[in-house]
């Protein structure tokens, strides 16, 4: 088992801290495919931390440590090719208000390493195998067309790479 950290001032900094290339934060994982494209992202980009426990609108609402990692191992092993390199951590973030002590609430941190092996693909469900970046704050489909020009496909369409200013 992992030893709890307890760290205050680093947890109210990583929670001012927007999302971006390294860090995104979960409420918790539920789909092992979706979780997987975020961890090979990281892994084929910059290497990354994923904080799981924290609301959208960046509120500690804790978690199962032991379910959530199960849900991450086991997404790797099945999803990620080859498996990416992660550290877990554990926190605990005692909760108060108005000066009375309302409990613990843990949250996870998965620290995923830069790979040196990779590209890491994203295995679907139905067998397909992608290749995911991190761009921004999201996990990119990385495409590379018939002429060897790399692109990027979002939910809203391809960025060539191209400063569409010009």
């Amino acid at each position: 088992m992992l030893s709890i950290n307890k760290n205050k001032d680093y947890i109210q900094e990583l929670l001012r801290r927007p999302e971006d290339l390294t860090l995104d934060f979960k409420q918790g994982i539920t789909d092992k495919e979706k979780i997987a494209k975020t961890l090979c992202a990281f892994a084929n980009t910059a290497g990354g931390l994923l904080v799981v426990g924290v609301s959208d609108d960046r509120k500690v609402i804790g978690i199962d440590v032991d379910e959530e990692m199960y849900m991450l191992e086991s997404a790797n092993e099945k999803h990620c090719l080859p498996p990416v390199s992660i550290k877990f951590e554990i926190y605990e973030v005692e909760e108060t208000e108005e000066e009375e002590w309302t409990g613990e609430k843990y949250l996870l941190m998965a620290e995923v390493s830069k790979s040196e092996i990779g590209p890491h693909l994203v295995l679907s469900k139905n067998g397909e195998e992608r290749h995911f970046i991190r761009q921004n704050d999201q996990s990119m489909l990385f495409k590379t067309d018939p002429s060897g020009l790399a692109q990027n496909r979002t939910e809203e369409g391809i960025d060539d790479g191209k400063d569409q200013t010009e």
